[in-house]
Parts: structure tokens; sequence; C-alpha cells
């Protein structure tokens, strides 16, 4: 899939590196459900999402004029097939944030869906904290549906404990896609 700037597309084994690039920050893995990755864990996980491409929801997102892969997008059907429902998710090198990449890439996405998949409705969620996120779900036209309370625990304290946070929940309706 292009857009004006860039490449959407399969994982490729050689996007190890890339993918180390913004993985490896514990600022972009911060509202994530994973801790940072090393070097030979991005390499596995871009093998990884390379080998289960014929049910992969990971897609690269690369710079059109180089083919630098700057971030992916998350994009997989999560309820039962009569509900045509697909959830959304993204995560972006810092190096390219506020350039209207991960807007750009993330409207495409929801294109493909909508047009090409024929999906009914695109969910995604953001940690309340992570202004960015939500403010980008809001660019898509995608609606506020829930303030989820202490809904979800990734990190643990030195102690060993859950943190739990609270997330909102948004979604788009076909009916609703520009």
């Amino acid at each position: 899939m292009d857009t004006e700037r860039l490449v959407i597309r399969r994982f490729v084994p050689e996007d190890g590196e890339d993918l180390y690039q913004y993985l490896s920050l514990p600022e972009v893995v911060l509202y994530e459900p994973y801790p940072v990755f090393s070097k030979e864990d991005c390499f596995r996980e871009a093998l990884r999402r390379y080998e289960e491409k014929d049910n992969n929801a990971f897609w690269a997102v690369c710079l059109k004029h180089n083919n630098k892969m700057i971030g992916h997008l998350y994009f997989k059907q999560v309820e039962l097939e009569h509900f045509m429902t697909w959830t959304l998710g993204y995560v972006f090198n810092p190096n390219y944030y506020s350039q209207g990449y991960a807007t750009e890439s993330a409207r495409r996405i929801l294109q493909y869906g909508f047009e090409e998949l024929h999906c009914h409705r695109i969910i995604a969620g953001a940690d309340i904290r992570n202004t960015a996120s939500w403010r980008l779900l809001e660019r898509l036209g995608m609606r506020r549906e829930a303030h989820m309370l202490q809904n979800a625990t990734f990190k643990r304290t030195e102690d060993g404990e859950p943190i739990w946070v609270d997330s909102y929940h948004y979604a788009i309706l076909a009916s609703e896609w520009m």
C-alpha cells in the first residue's frame, strides 16, 4: 500500500535493524505491553513477522524515497468473523514524530480496512497518559467510546506489584468513514 510519502508493506527479515532503532528506546515502549527490545529480539521479531505473513497483523511503515522503516502498524480482526471488527495499533520511531507519518499511514490502513476488507468497525485503545496516541485517533475521525478505569496492567513495580492504568477506547464505523 502506498501513500503520498510512504509505503506500507509486510515485514521482511532485514527490518530488524530499523525495528531496533525504536523498540530499544524506553520512551517508545512506555505505554506498550512489552519491555525494550534487544538487537537480537528485534531481528527475531522481524523474522517472526515475516514468517507469519499469511496471517500477519503487522505492517512496516517505510519512507517511499529510501524504504527506511520508521514505524509499524498493527491491524487485525479481533472479533468473530460475523462482527467484522478490526483493531488498530501503531508504534513509530521518535525521530519521525510530528511529521504526520502516523496519521498518513493509519488513515491508509483504515481505508484499506473499510474499502478492501469491508470492515464494519475498527477499534483502538490508548493509555490515557499517551496524549499523542489518543489525539491521533481523534484526527482519524475515531470516536471515544469509553474511559476504562484501571483496565490494563502491562508493567510492574520494583516489588512486583501490577501497575494498573486507565485507557480510552475508540471506534469508527464504515458508515462514518470519510
